[in-house]
């Protein structure tokens, strides 16, 4: 009776603890959604999950409400899975905005079908579609933004290639709506990267970089002669200075020490002036900026380039009747340990390509500080300019190469209160302003001395701005889609975001893809096709051969009547059919069998990744259950017989 109300006993507190357990983890998951629902761990490779300081930053000032309506046609997921992918990826960068903006974001989850208002939203907003079926309905993945003063940003189309570069794009975005007043940049170039109509040039198209820095920034073009520089220029912007006038560089020079900032971009051999100049045997020009530059701190070794057996570019060359892959020595592909990583400006660059760069050097005694942002390697060499501006022997000049076992600054910053390049004051232009304007224009407003601080980047290359350099441009779904493939195009907008005063997307850089396939899979699978591949290219050869001499048996028939046909010829045809068949029936057994090893391999991978991590913790939690009875009964037979041991005594 005792043993029966034991059991009975045992049974009630299991069943009770089996309650608390079951109400203990609803109590759990309940607590940990509220309590740490902000709280995340990125256990990514590429740190996918975490937003970088200038999201965050941007994020942070907001000071007005932000409505973002994200489409996504179902259809298109269903149709897509890369684009169903894809779009979970953005749907959870958004809904991290939106919680750390605090309330200030308010997101809209659109699926616009065919014939309703979400699509006619879409298409107002001017949204890109893409057909996904066969009754040309139309798909929908793009996103558009809005503020209170209903200043409208807009993705098209969320295209795959462009997904390491999502964040920066939304956050670019955010920062166009928080900020929708941009700065003027002015642009002076002797080559026209703005686009339009020039003499010496003839049409041309806006450079890519341009467009670029038109995300961002207010371009005011500048005419390479001008008396003062417009008020309204925020950031002057100088590429490949040559030929200037004396009065363009004076005023250069004093809207410096009004406390001006400027990006400039000089050059030994300016490559790209010779592939946009309309002349025929046009040789590329060296910048002359240096009375600027020394004013500055720091100055362009006339006549040499840049040379770097480490970071020299790996590009084809024609020798004789073969191609040959040789180093290029001028043109480089920097990497990190080329960038100062500490610097904000260069902290998070990746890769560069320049071609036939300059090297920059400091001038003793400068009241500025200079800071270098890019050097070359170690293995370097001041190289002649005009071997590359006579058209540059790539094979000679590798096999000249002698090292000077130094580093090249190829980009620095210049900061502080510099003096005047014209300490007796402005060049006087009397004939345009007459003797006395002159002078009283020279005592009236020459400033000698900086008012306050100058803050100037140097770059001693124009190429790196080209696009053939940095861009691919490619075509998706019917829109042009340029996807980077170096930070030429980041270096500009982080020294420009730098001279504004704002470093918000300073760091927002390319991350890793979403998509991980399985590499050790895709390395199985390709060891299953290589075992496959020489008996379906055995059976492939004979399928040809078999129906070569079908062929020719049959175009024989065709000469010949069936009453001369002789017997064996018949017999040869029916038995290369018979072949024919044969061997197409063994190529599908081959292939099916490659098939089926995929599929169990793909399936083996499912198992693993679905079922295995939970039978591992079931058998753990048995075997811990197991282990702790066992525990158990040795504890209440020792207790057992420690009673009878004293109940004897």
């Amino acid at each position: 009776m005792l043993g029966k109300l034991n059991a009975t006993d045992r049974s009630s507190r299991a069943l009770i603890g089996l309650g608390l357990a079951i109400v203990l983890f609803f109590a759990v998951n309940i607590f940990s959604n509220t309590a740490f629902k902000s709280m995340q761990l990125d256990l990514t490779a590429d740190k996918l999950f975490t937003l970088s300081e200038g999201t965050i930053r941007v994020l942070a000032s907001l000071d007005e409400s932000v409505d973002i309506r994200l489409f996504f046609s179902r259809a298109l997921g269903d149709r897509s899975p890369d684009n169903a992918r894809y779009h979970n990826r953005v749907r959870e960068l958004l809904l991290q905005y939106a919680e750390i903006a605090g309330g200030k974001i308010r997101l809209t989850f659109e699926n616009p079908e065919p014939f309703t208002n979400s699509e006619d939203q879409a298409v107002a907003f001017g949204l890109k579609g893409i057909p996904v079926n066969d009754a040309g309905d139309q798909g929908f993945f793009g996103l558009a933004a809005t503020n209170s003063t209903d200043d409208q940003v807009i993705i098209p189309f969320f295209a795959t290639e462009r997904e390491t570069f999502l964040e920066y794009d939304l956050t670019k975005m955010m920062q166009q709506l928080v900020n929708p007043t941009q700065k003027t940049v002015g642009l002076l170039s002797t080559i026209p990267i703005a686009g339009g109509y020039v003499p010496e040039f003839g049409t041309t198209q806006r450079w890519p970089v341009v467009e670029r820095i038109m995300e961002f920034f207010l371009i005011m073009p500048l005419p390479t002669e001008i008396r003062e520089v417009p008020e309204e220029v925020d950031i002057l912007m100088l590429v490949h200075p040559v030929g200037l006038k004396p009065h363009t560089m004076y005023a250069i020079d004093q809207f410096m020490l009004r406390g001006g900032k400027a990006l400039a971009f000089v050059d030994p051999v300016a490559e790209a002036e010779a592939a946009s100049i309309r002349k025929q045997g046009f040789r590329p020009r060296g910048s002359d900026f240096n009375k600027i530059l020394e004013s500055w701190g720091v100055r362009m070794v006339p006549g040499r380039v840049a040379a770097d057996l480490d970071a020299a570019r790996r590009v084809n060359v024609r020798q004789g009747a073969q191609i040959k892959v040789a180093d290029y020595i001028a043109w480089l592909s920097l990497t990190e340990q080329n960038f100062d990583t500490s610097d904000v400006v260069t902290g998070d660059m990746s890769l560069l390509n320049v071609a036939s760069a300059g090297v920059l050097e400091l001038v003793e005694d400068a009241d500025l500080k200079v800071t270098p942002l890019i050097k070359s390697g170690q293995r370097s060499q001041r190289i002649d300019a005009l071997k590359i501006r006579n058209g540059a022997d790539v094979l000679a000049l590798f096999r000249d190469f002698r090292p000077e076992d130094q580093d090249l600054i190829l980009a620095a910053r210049a900061t502080g209160r510099g003096a005047s390049a014209f300490p007796e004051g402005p060049p006087l232009d009397r004939a345009a302003l007459g003797p006395r304007a002159a002078t009283a224009q020279q005592k009236s407003t020459h400033l000698n001395k900086a008012k306050d601080p100058m803050t100037a980047i140097v770059i001693a290359d124009v190429d790196m701005l080209h696009q053939r350099f940095w861009l691919e441009i490619n075509e998706s779904m019917g829109q042009r889609v340029m996807v980077p493939n170096a930070n030429n195009g980041d270096l500009v907008i982080n020294a420009l975001d730098y001279l504004s005063g704002s470093d918000a997307l300073i760091g927002l850089r390319a991350r890793g893809k979403s998509s991980r396939p399985f590499t050790l899979v895709q390395e199985i699978r390709k060891e299953a096709e290589q075992h496959f591949s020489d008996k379906e290219t055995q059976l492939q050869e004979k399928l040809v051969g078999a129906q070569n001499r079908l062929n020719e048996l049959m175009s024989r028939e065709a000469d010949q009547s069936d009453s001369i046909l002789q017997n064996n010829q018949k017999r040869a045809l029916d038995e290369s059919r018979t072949e024919i068949v044969g061997i197409r029936t063994e190529l599908r057994d081959v292939q099916h069998a490659l098939r089926k090893d995929i599929e169990r391999l793909d399936s083996w991978m499912k198992f693993l990744n679905i079922a295995a991590i939970p039978l591992l913790l079931g058998i753990a939690t048995l075997i811990f259950t197991v282990v702790g009875r066992m525990r158990r009964r040795v504890r209440v037979m020792a207790s057992r017989l420690v009673a009878e041991t004293e109940a004897a005594r």
